[in-house]
């Protein structure tokens, strides 16, 4: 009876919510529905843990989702969370029930919260700003409390205006064009929420309750599923071209090279598509005023196959003359996130030492290709094999692996890239949720493709395969581990496709991606939690308290388990301590290090106060110091060469968003950003040429 009454409360808290707000709500869909169960069964019984459906992991799920909803809290009001906490013993047993009513119910509140909110951010703007008041803005907000009323919301968002208004202010706009600027960026804002679909509240629901169960288990709905897939293969069937919406027009950003839009010489960045026609004879669908990825979903297509646009081109008024531009899908190799590679030219006293460094964004493998029977898919240790060929004809000394920011990918993968280093033996270690131990090593017989000086670069966002990589390099004595100790990781997942499962024709289900194992090094320690510590650490501006395996709230455990049968080939224990010392003497006198260091305290005080002025006099101020320290990095900057490279200056704020700024400029901000110079890698690059000219005066075996 207790049950009835409280699914009887339910339903009625959802209608309820529903009906406020008429025909704009969005309802969930049987399709989805049953995914959902699905979804909860199969993470029942295979997922590494099995958690029960209990309260837990309900409270769970509805803390993950309202996260998800307003992870800075200025969108609910603490009545809403209250109205909401009916719900949070049973959003596990909805799925079973394949209710979804409650989390779509709580999503149209969110859309209607917002859309206040937005409409009166733009109210504000004609009446403009007292910027000689003392007050100030809190920057993050995610531990504080929901606002308890109206007036409170509002003036979290009169704050939040003040400073977008300030910020324009400052970089030199006027009042005319500040209000210009931020009532088109209110009002985009405003049609993004009118945009949202039923299928966005499913996915943001499901991967809510997914990393309920750990944080690496996700859910992906169709369109997310094809995402993650050309993430993994770096590659795509279309035309080629980067897109943005910028003022309701699917706007060209981009033309990969060698794609058939920049092959044909008639499209070009700015460009913007007003619709799109599939084959040569057919209609032209508007997409005025759409999402990108429907306009994506139009433009992507089977290989071979004709797609017409509409062009409106980027010096053309609204009403300029359009073209017509029909182009032949191809396949498309996102090189961009492919390895690279690049030479730094290290001074040793009596020449110079080349050290190739091989930058590799992720652990990426086209499944896809592979399980079709192609011979030559797309593979990251395959990359970086040719390009340690290239490095052996152009007679490098040592070569980096700049592994940062890489999140990681196929285990394979990293298994494969250990064994351009290592001739054979175990890599890692898998133990499964029935305590049983797989080992993936390298296949024998195999001979290293790389054997001099190696040296590998991660970051605290360094995780997964990177993280196996980087464990068995130092396992086996074979390179040195450079940078801070990196995410923590040691969990490995598989992915399921729930519409092979139902044996559904097309694609409705989307995918699961489900923590399967927990992985540990051959040694037998585990990465999880604890991460690979360097043998040589760099200072870096990563947030660690806020980031990484140790921030989740439910993440699993580190553990240890006997090691596996394997045999270093090498040890450089005995020169380490050497190269830390010359390390730290190099950076103790650097300026770049000096600068660095004073980068990092300003953003750790900046973090920890949590506040910034919304007092003119006061941020004008803190402007000219910022100006003055670009200035001064600049001219340091242009007058130094090679590893004594100074650190980048910082970039002074303009106060626009990405799609606000013109595209060539924001295109030039890109290409600054990828090019200005990285004090850590050459510091890296140094501390390679520290230790072969160690090994060539004998000081280590090897």
């Amino acid at each position: 009876m207790k049950n009835k009454f409280l699914w009887l409360s339910l339903a009625l808290f959802s209608a309820t919510l529903i009906a406020a707000q008429a025909q704009e709500a969005l309802q969930p869909q049987p399709t989805q529905a049953r995914a959902g169960h699905l979804v909860a069964s199969i993470l029942a019984h295979e997922n590494y843990e099995h958690l029960p459906y209990d309260s837990k992991l309900s409270s769970a799920i509805f803390d993950n989702y309202l996260k998800s909803l307003d992870n800075q809290r200025s969108i609910f009001l603490q009545s809403d969370i209250d109205e909401f906490e009916v719900a949070r013993s049973v959003l596990g047993n909805a799925i079973l029930r394949e209710d979804l009513r409650l989390p779509y119910a709580m999503f149209n509140v969110r859309q209607q919260r917002l859309t206040a909110h937005l409409t009166y951010a733009r109210s504000l703007l004609k009446q403009g700003f007292d910027f000689g008041a003392q007050e100030s803005y809190q920057l993050d907000r995610k531990n504080a409390a929901w606002p308890k009323s109206v007036e409170e919301i509002h003036d979290l968002w009169r704050k939040r205006i003040k400073n977008d208004w300030l910020r324009l202010k400052l970089a030199g706009k006027d009042d005319k064009a500040i209000i210009e600027t931020l009532d088109k960026r209110y009002d985009n804002s405003l049609k993004s929420v009118a945009k949202a679909k039923s299928d966005d509240v499913f996915q943001i629901f499901m991967d809510a309750y997914a990393t309920a169960n750990d944080p690496h288990t996700n859910y992906f709905g169709v369109r997310a599923s094809e995402e993650f897939d050309i993430s993994m293969s770096l590659s795509l069937v279309g035309i080629g071209a980067e897109l943005q919406n910028r003022d309701d027009y699917i706007t060209i950003m981009h033309l990969l090279p060698g794609s058939p839009s920049e092959l044909s010489g008639k499209l070009k960045a700015g460009d913007r598509i007003l619709g799109v026609g599939q084959g040569v004879t057919g209609p032209l669908s508007d997409v005025i005023g759409a999402r990108v990825d429907d306009a994506v979903k139009l433009i992507r297509g089977a290989e071979d196959s004709v797609v017409r646009l509409d062009i409106l081109p980027a010096e053309a008024g609204p009403d300029g003359a359009h073209a017509l531009v029909s182009l032949v899908r191809k396949k498309i190799s996102l090189e961009k996130q492919a390895a690279k590679k690049s030479i730094v030219d290290v001074p040793d006293g009596t020449g110079t030492q080349r050290v190739g460094v091989i930058a590799l964004p992720a652990f990426y493998r086209d499944f896809v290709a592979q399980q079709s029977g192609s011979t030559d898919f797309k593979s990251a240790a395959r990359d970086v094999a040719h390009i340690l060929d290239e490095f052996k004809a152009e007679h490098v000394d040592a070569v980096l692996i700049d592994l940062r920011n890489n999140g990681g990918g196929s285990v394979d993968e990293a298994v494969d890239l250990t064994g351009l280093f290592v001739d054979q033996g175990p890599v890692v270690q898998m133990l499964d949720s029935k305590n049983q131990v797989a080992i993936k090593g390298i296949n024998p017989g195999g001979s290293a493709a790389w054997t001099g000086p190696l040296g590998v670069l991660i970051n605290h966002a360094s995780a997964s395969a990177s993280e196996i990589f980087a464990a068995a390099i130092q396992d086996y004595g074979r390179g040195i581990v450079i940078g801070e100790t990196s995410f923590g990781k040691g969990t490995t997942q598989n992915i399921v496709n729930l519409d092979r499962i139902v044996k559904n024709d097309k694609p409705a289900f989307g995918e699961l991606k489900m923590t399967n194992s927990t992985w540990f090094r051959a040694s037998g320690d585990g990465i999880q939690l604890r991460g690979v510590e360097p043998d040589i650490t760099l200072p870096m501006l990563t947030d660690a308290e806020s980031f990484g395996e140790s921030s989740y709230d439910n993440a699993l455990p580190w553990n240890h388990i006997a090691g596996a049968d394997y045999k270093p080939v090498g040890d450089l224990s005995a020169i380490v301590p050497t190269l830390i010392t010359l390390h730290n003497e190099r950076i103790s006198k650097a300026k770049a290090f000096q600068e660095l260091d004073a980068d990092i305290a300003e953003f750790r005080a900046l973090r920890k106060k949590n506040l910034i002025s919304l007092n003119e006099a006061e941020r004008r101020a803190e402007r000219d110091a910022q100006e003055a320290k670009i200035k001064l990095r600049e001219q340091e900057t242009a007058s130094a060469k090679g590893p004594d490279a100074i650190a980048a200056p910082p970039h002074q704020d303009d106060g626009l968003q990405s799609d606000e700024r013109k595209i060539v400029a924001d295109s030039d901000l890109e290409k600054k950003n990828e090019t200005d110079r990285d004090i850590l890698l050459n510091e890296a690059a140094r501390i390679l040429e520290d230790e072969v000219r160690l090994l060539k005066t004998g000081s280590q075996d090897h």
